[in-house]
């Protein structure tokens, strides 16, 4: 009986240690469903778990390895209990989300004098109060967030690299600049722990998905995805987020990833269109959202589409890279566009717009189209966290 009962104490043990870990990470069959509220509810009590199973066992551990006759069965508890330490080990410092992404140690911002990034590398952009920032994807890509502030303002930059979304929030929560830190995925989707509720925050939605918080859903402040090249064209000022040296080698296996070329079969692009891991634009407003997809983009150059009261326009600039959505309704009028060499004409009054959505030429001179936010990501996170999303359909 005594067996028993240590056997099955340490089976507790080690289920608890690999399932708080296995259901919130990108394991073979971990995100098929939605096991949050389980892995949470493991995560809150683990200690007293650890606790009460060691209490219950630690009699009858004692007893066979001190006073048992047979070495088989000692040797079979004693391997047990290494095992438990080794999975102890494992599941606690290496296997984490938090042990294995780090946010950085030295936030570095240069001016464009001193940049070191590509001109090409896309960035996740933010403007507040005339401060400009810029976040190379393929660093926020494997640091997952970045805490900042911006003109003043706290800040929660994040980035999901299995889902292609880079949002960014207002971390103020209950009148309290937030922290945070990366707890797993959920549905494929990173996944963040405040310090104060403890709560568990979805990255594409910024919603608290359980925890004393459940519900709350964080501010989204309007941010761009573009080419660093066209975010200093518009913002010559900005402040451009550097390397860390100390993730150096880290950042190597991250080379490519905003070109989708990276090749983890979770974060590498699928060239063909409406597949899971095929790129589209998303726009989303109050109870509506549609997708363009990527490939229809480039090719087409320039979509004219409406949403329910937005008439609106998706353009994509040479560099293949920055992609633009506005709201084409100017003086209660709502335009035509079409693409040309030296940028795009509304057909309305044959006024020339340039790629920041400036009217530069024309009876329209020195206006210029409300932009209207939107994000690139794959076609199965857009999906899964906007259901009943529509296509756009040349």
């Amino acid at each position: 009986m005594k067996k028993i009962l240590l056997i099955t104490g340490l089976l507790i043990l080690f289920a608890a240690e690999i399932l708080r870990v296995y259901l919130v990470m990108p394991f073979t069959g971990s995100q098929q469903t939605s096991t949050v509220g389980i892995a949470y509810f493991i995560e809150r009590y683990i200690w007293y778990t650890r606790i009460i199973i060691g209490l219950l066992v630690l009699i009858p551990l004692v007893r066979i390895l001190i006073k048992g006759k047979r070495l088989w069965v000692k040797g079979l508890i004693g391997g047990l209990v290494l095992l438990y330490c080794f999975v102890f080990y494992n599941f606690n410092y290496k296997l984490p989300a938090d042990k294995l992404f780090f946010e950085p140690k030295n936030k570095i911002f240069t001016s464009v004098a001193d940049n070191k990034v590509a001109a090409d590398k896309q960035v996740v952009g933010i403007v507040l109060n005339g401060e400009a920032k810029a976040y190379p994807v393929e660093l926020i890509a494997y640091h997952h967030q970045v805490q900042d502030t911006v003109a003043g303002q706290a800040i929660l930059v994040t980035y999901c690299g299995a889902c292609r979304t880079g949002r960014i929030y207002n971390p103020v929560i209950n009148g309290k600049a937030e922290k945070f830190r990366l707890v797993g995925m959920d549905q494929f989707n990173a996944m963040f722990e405040d310090n104060t509720t403890k709560s568990w925050w979805q990255q594409s939605t910024g919603k608290a998905i359980t925890g004393p918080l459940k519900g709350t859903v964080m501010a989204e402040i309007p941010s761009q995805q573009v080419a660093l090249s066209a975010w200093l064209r518009a913002y010559p000022n900005s402040l451009v987020l550097q390397p860390d040296p100390v993730f150096a080698k880290r950042y190597e296996s991250y080379d490519g990833y905003d070109k989708g070329e990276k090749g983890n079969e979770r974060e590498r692009r699928d060239l063909a269109s409406w597949k899971n891991k095929s790129w589209v634009v998303g726009v989303a407003v109050t109870g509506y959202a549609k997708a363009y997809d990527w490939n229809d983009l480039v090719k087409q150059k320039l979509i004219s589409d409406s949403l329910p009261n937005i008439p609106l326009i998706v353009t994509i600039e040479k560099d293949t890279t920055t992609f633009h959505v506005w709201n084409r309704l100017v003086n209660g009028q709502s335009l035509q566009f079409v693409k040309t060499e030296t940028g795009i004409t509304d057909t309305n009054t044959n006024s020339l717009w340039n790629d920041d959505g400036i009217c530069v030429e024309g009876t329209l001179n020195g206006q210029r189209l409300k932009p209207v936010q939107a994000s690139l990501e794959f076609w199965h996170a857009w999906q899964d966290f906007h259901p009943g999303t529509k296509k756009y359909e040349p």
